[in-house]
């Protein structure tokens, strides 16, 4: 425990004194080089605090950031499909990437999220035997 009082007290108030902040706007066009470097581990490590920080008091950022169905039926808890297999033909393709404008049937879209994204989805194929 004293390290970190040390650390608090002492270490980071001496840290802080020794930085090049000037006193205004204009005082940052008069650093040298040397200054801009000296600041460089500040700036990061405040920078990451506050990315840390907002990450994680934002549920809202986190949740539509890793949401897998970007708008079909969101008014809905749960969306589920139903189809009778007798109803199906020789084959038919399932949407696996929530893009389709035909949904739940794929349309192809997958391609250009597969071009912007880097993913590799593909539909669910469905075919009877021997067909």
């Amino acid at each position: 425990m004293e390290a970190v009082s040390t650390l608090v007290r002492v270490s980071l108030p001496n840290y802080l004194k020794g930085l090049p902040i000037p006193n205004s706007f204009s005082g940052f066009s008069r650093l040298s080089a040397t200054d801009w470097l000296s600041l460089v581990p500040f700036v990061g490590t405040v920078s990451l605090l506050v990315y840390v920080t907002v990450q994680a008091f934002n549920p809202n950022l986190r949740k539509q950031k890793n949401a897998i169905n970007p708008d079909i039926q969101k008014d809905c808890p749960k969306v589920v499909h139903m189809a009778d297999i007798e109803d199906l033909g020789d084959k038919v393709s399932y949407c696996r990437c929530w893009r389709s404008k035909k949904f739940p049937l794929c349309d192809g879209t997958h391609n250009k999220h597969n071009t912007e994204t880097g993913d590799n989805v593909g539909p669910v194929v469905l075919k009877r035997r021997g067909k």
